[in-house]
Parts: C-alpha cells; structure tokens; sequence
C-alpha cells in the first residue's frame, strides 16, 4: 500500500538522533532495525568507502504517529553529502507500482532537478530522488517488480 514517510540525513547523528526519537515516540525500529553502511555489498558502492565510515547508519525505520515513518541515513562526506540545514529532509514517497513511481517522478522533477533517475537497486527495489522547481526534495521507492 502506498504511503508517505519524512527521510532526515544527518552528519554522523542518525543513530543518536533515532535513538532520542524512540525515546519520545516509543516502538521499535522496524526491519533488521539499524542498517550500516559496512553492510552494503561491496559490488553497489559506487565510490570507496572509508573506513570511518562503514559503522555509519545507512537506513532506519521508526513508525510514529498517524501510520507515518520517520526514516534516516547518515550522508558521508567520503560519499559526496554534505549535509547541511535545509537540505537534510525529504518526502519519500512509497508507491504500489513502478508506473506510479515513474509518473510522479516525472512531474514533480519537472522543472527542478534529478539527482536519481528511478532504478533497481541493490536492495532490490525501484529508487529514485529529485529536487522539485520549489526546492522540496523527493524520494520514490517502490517495492514491486511491476
């Protein structure tokens, strides 16, 4: 089912930051709870990894409130981040079919900027991200294969 979730990126805070999250919001993280970057395989790294780096928190999932997630990364500068106020929120939205995905990736980079046309990724679904003509950043993940 489709759904809309808030993506921060933090400068080596993430797992500090969602552990004080948790703390407010309660629940636990969901999946495998707190993935990190030593974790990814070493055939999708598309640029070297430092080893400083590789205990940094790649993915996290918290539900909140309302059946909203709020999910984080920490962005490596080794990695081309730079992470700054104003540029370290997202909308990330889950769709149901890689049409839909391709569709409002469409019409909302239209205009803006493409930082990620949608692809297959090495966590096995469809990804994407886009700075909209009003500066809102954006992210699309679909799980389906269709």
């Amino acid at each position: 089912m489709a759904s809309t979730n808030i993506y921060l990126n933090f400068k080596d805070q993430t797992e500090a930051a969602f552990n004080f999250y948790k703390s407010v919001f309660g629940g636990e993280f969901e999946g495998d709870g707190i993935s990190r970057f030593g974790e990814v395989p070493s055939e999708a790294n598309t640029m070297p990894l430092a080893e400083d780096d590789k205990n940094l928190v790649m993915h996290v999932s918290l539900p909140i409130l309302g059946g909203v997630r709020l999910m984080g990364t920490d962005a490596p500068e080794s990695m081309g981040f730079k992470v700054v106020m104003g540029n370290n929120v997202y909308i990330s939205l889950e769709t149901d079919t890689r049409t839909d995905t391709d569709r409002l990736f469409t019409l909302l980079s239209a205009g803006g900027k493409v930082d990620m046309a949608p692809q297959e990724m090495f966590w096995g679904d469809y990804f994407g991200s886009c700075v909209d003509k009003f500066g809102v950043q954006w992210m699309f993940n679909c799980r389906s294969k269709v």
